[in-house]
């Protein structure tokens, strides 16, 4: 400590049951203890604020806080912190007030006497009488020497505690107007006491503070130079005509850890009754784990008034732009007293969706460019952009628009939007189809598309899990429903001519109640198909109803699913089915109309209750010779 011309110490209580207060301080509100530094060094940073701005009006202020700066000092041998600032110090009553009573602010009520542009230029941040307990998380004994700008050298005062319920206080004599923290660290605590630590967690939680941050080791070995550590310019504070695509590239790998350069970043600057700043990055590829793991933080950081408070702010940025990096500053957003939740805002819903309204701006302009960096757009995010039509209504078109998906007209993944696909199809086709399934060549292979093979129709090849979700949340774009070609409501073309007689109807009627019977309580319903050209039978889904593969992924996430009993069409002219009609062996009747309907649950996906049965009825069928009576 500095030496002092001490008078008598005063001991006090604290106000208000301080000893609980702490305890809830130190063990519920912080949830990582290096934030203590960044507590002390915003209050310090708040201390030179203050004594900057009110240097502007006060005479008696004009020349003081020359070279304004923060200092931490690490001592490993004496297991001490200390931070020091030359702003606008505590006098004795500040510190009373200030330091005595757990959420009283000297900064809030400066904040409160301000109006007017003079608020707009304060520039200030935090709670004092809050953030500084934070340091009793890890220190044993907190002692602050502080003396106000205004007043003499001996009117200084040092604060003392040990957090558990009293504090001393004595007036000493200090040459310089500031503050000066020290913390006796605890023992458990003890490794902060380095200064190569101390530098990496101030460039992580205090990077962006405008004011030098010098850190120096006092070990009685070293001879360290005080070193800045800290970049005192924020990127993203500065004019975008000032910086340079290779600073932004620098900026955003430094941010993210990905070695490759952004593929589109967008920097923007609101000022206003409320200001803020944001620099957001579309990165060029994925993390491993983006498509799984959706609660993913890495996202966009939060700033306020360039100290970080957290990482990727849940309220800031919805999980389908999960991929977005960049930062968010602002010096408005209000957070709950350990500055490490946000409060609900009107400010923080209008941020929210700018940083949504500029995500998309990125991925529209990418999507414009075309080539190679939009193909690698869709393979690495195209699938997770899926999840915004669920989760985000309001810009449920706009999302869909950026969308790509594979077809029958083109088979590569990501190649089809929604818009191309319309335009190819033309003012005359009355839907958008689509059918899902669980790989391309088992959708390609699907009965649900003779008849649109047949008509010449496109229709949309949904691969990934999220698409079973996502039609059911898109139910139209431009005007156009979405269908799926597994509901059976669209038909074949007739070839001239070949349109069933009455009589034929009437038999293939018949034909579909029979194995109606035989098959009992395994379906719903048994029909003539009008679609099927080469299968002899598929399942009919119910539009909006659940398919077969949402059934069965339910069922692998352990979720219960309701009874099952599929609607089963029929191709009377396909020679399997007219096979059951000719034969008069009831038996072998009832092992092809189990067959037809195995063969579609199969087909589309779906799983067989008895398998071992299905196996054997294929091999007596195979096995068999046809039965006396029975049409060849």
């Amino acid at each position: 400590m500095n030496d002092t011309n001490a008078t008598s110490v005063e001991t006090r209580a604290f106000d208000a049951e301080v000893h609980q207060l702490l305890k809830l301080m130190i063990n519920a509100l912080y949830s990582n203890r290096e934030i203590f530094l960044r507590e002390l060094i915003s209050n310090a940073s708040d201390a030179l604020d203050r004594l900057r701005f009110q240097a502007l009006t006060d005479p008696e202020l004009q020349g003081t806080g020359q070279d304004p700066a923060i200092s931490i000092s690490v001592d490993p041998e004496a297991g001490t912190i200390v931070v020091s600032d030359n702003g606008i110090g505590m006098t004795r009553q500040d510190v009373v007030e200030n330091l005595g009573t757990i959420a009283r602010s000297g900064t809030a009520r400066f904040l409160e006497s301000l109006s007017g542009d003079q608020k707009a230029d304060a520039k200030l941040i935090g709670q004092f009488g809050v953030g500084f307990y934070s340091a009793f998380i890890v220190a044993d004994r907190v002692t602050v020497e502080t003396r106000h700008a205004r007043v003499q050298n001996d009117e200084a005062v040092r604060w003392s505690s040990d957090g558990k319920g009293e504090y001393t206080l004595e007036t000493i004599a200090r040459d310089q107007p500031g503050t000066r923290v020290e913390l006796q660290l605890a023992e458990d605590h003890a490794d902060l006491a380095d200064a190569d630590r101390i530098k990496q967690i101030v460039r992580h939680y205090s990077n962006h503070i405008s004011f030098p941050i010098r850190v120096v080791s006092t070990a009685a070995e070293e001879e360290a130079e005080p070193e800045i550590v800290n970049d005192t310019q924020a990127l993203w504070t500065r004019p975008k005509s000032e910086i340079s695509d290779e600073e932004y590239a620098e900026f955003y790998q430094g941010l993210s850890g990905d070695l490759q350069a952004p593929a589109q970043w967008a920097h923007h600057h609101v000022e206003g009754k409320q200001s803020y700043s944001m620099l957001l990055f579309l990165p060029g590829q994925a993390p491993f784990d983006l498509a799984w793991n959706r609660d993913d933080r890495r996202g966009v950081k939060l700033y306020i008034q360039r100290v970080f408070i957290m990482d990727a702010a849940e309220q800031l940025l919805p999980r389908y732009l999960r991929f977005i990096r960049g930062v968010v500053d602002s010096a408005d957003l209000p957070l709950n007293v350990s500055r490490e939740i946000l409060q609900d805002s009107p400010l923080l819903d209008k941020i929210r969706a700018a940083v949504v309204r500029r995500a998309l701006d990125m991925i529209e302009k990418v999507a414009e460019r075309g080539g190679e960096a939009w193909a690698t757009f869709q393979h690495e995010f195209g699938n997770v952009l899926k999840e915004g039509v669920i989760e985000d209504p309001d810009n449920r078109e706009r999302i869909a628009r950026l969308l790509r998906f594979a077809s029958t007209a083109e088979r590569a993944p990501h190649s089809v939007s929604l818009a191309g696909y319309l335009e190819r199809a033309g003012e005359q086709q009355d839907a958008i189809w689509y059918l899902t399934g669980d790989s391309m060549d088992q959708l390609l292979a699907s009965p649900h598309l003779e008849a649109f093979d047949k008509a010449g129709v496109e229709v949309l090849l949904l691969t990934d899990p999220i698409d079973l979700w996502l039609v059911n949340h898109l139910f139209e774009f431009d005007g156009k429903p979405l269908k799926s070609a597994a509901s059976g409501e669209f038909e074949a073309p007739v070839d001239e001519g070949a349109e069933a007689s009455e009589e034929q109807k009437q038999a293939h009627d018949q034909l579909s109640g029979t194995i109606k019977k035989l098959l009992g309580e395994r379906v719903g319903n048994v029909r003539p198909s009008k679609r099927l050209t080469e299968s002899a039978s598929c399942i009919a889904e119910d539009a909006g109803g659940m398919t077969l593969q949402m059934r069965r992924m339910l069922k692998q996430a352990g979720q219960d699913v309701p009874p099952f009993k599929p609607d089963l069409e029929i191709n009377a002219s396909h020679p399997l089915v007219q096979h059951l009609a000719a034969t008069g062996d009831e038996h072998r009747r009832a092992e092809l109309a189990n067959l037809l309907l195995d063969q579609a649950l199969l087909i589309d996906g779906g799983e067989l209750a008895d398998p071992s049965g299905f196996v054997k009825r294929v091999n007596r069928l195979l096995a068999e010779p046809a039965t006396d009576g029975e049409s060849e």
